[in-house]
């Protein structure tokens, strides 16, 4: 009789899905590696934080059914996409016109706590991300508020890792460039991933 409320293959599977929907490159991912690149990992752990917040407001809204009631409201679907798209576009620039990590240490305001929250709010693989992760696996049986908790906060170990990972490889990837140009020039490669990416979540 099993009695464990997570069943070793329900949380590998749920686990598995996860690193790949959350851990592929995507606006928030890029964006961080971009961060860690243009201005180091210290100073986008704001940004980072944000980005954490805005998916546990998205995992909240997911799995109380709110997104298909604020998908239903007119042009609400169009609004999200145009404000993130924005934003991106915003965030790129900014990224590909920062010097390189080592010239930008002060006087160049590097994303913000509330640029990460809102990245994540308007981003749209977030959503269907995490619409998929909560309606396709269930580790605890029978559903509800407990099952929709336990995923919530596997989820968020995972995200943490991945978004710390992405943010360290851009810092550390740059530090070791010697030339100033080719640093820029990873920024400016940075940006054009990430707008590539903008691309993509809106197909």
């Amino acid at each position: 009789m099993e009695t464990s409320l997570f069943p070793l293959q329900d949380l590998l599977s749920y686990t598995l899905a996860a690193f790949a929907l959350v851990g592929s490159p995507g606006p928030a991912t890029l964006s961080l590696a971009a961060t860690g690149a243009a201005f180091g990992a210290r100073r986008g752990l704001g940004y980072l934080l944000g980005i954490e917040a805005g998916m546990i407001v998205i995992m909240i809204i997911t799995s109380t059914g709110v997104m298909g009631a604020l998908m239903a409201v007119p042009r609400a679907a169009p609004l999200i996409t145009s404000l993130g798209a924005a934003y991106i576009l915003f965030l790129a620039y900014k990224i590909a016109t920062s010097k390189s990590f080592k010239a930008t240490k002060e006087g160049h305001a590097s994303p913000s706590f509330l640029g990460g929250l809102f990245l994540s709010l308007v981003n749209p693989k977030a959503y269907a991300s995490l619409a998929a992760l909560f309606s396709g696996f269930v580790l605890i049986k029978g559903g509800g508020w407990d099952d929709a908790l336990a995923k919530g906060i596997v989820l968020l170990v995972i995200l943490t890792l991945v978004d710390l990972a992405w943010l360290c490889l851009g810092s550390v990837l740059v530090q070791r460039i010697k030339s100033a140009k080719v640093a820029r020039l990873v920024n400016v490669i940075f940006a054009v991933l990430l707008l590539v990416s903008v691309a993509f979540a809106l197909v």
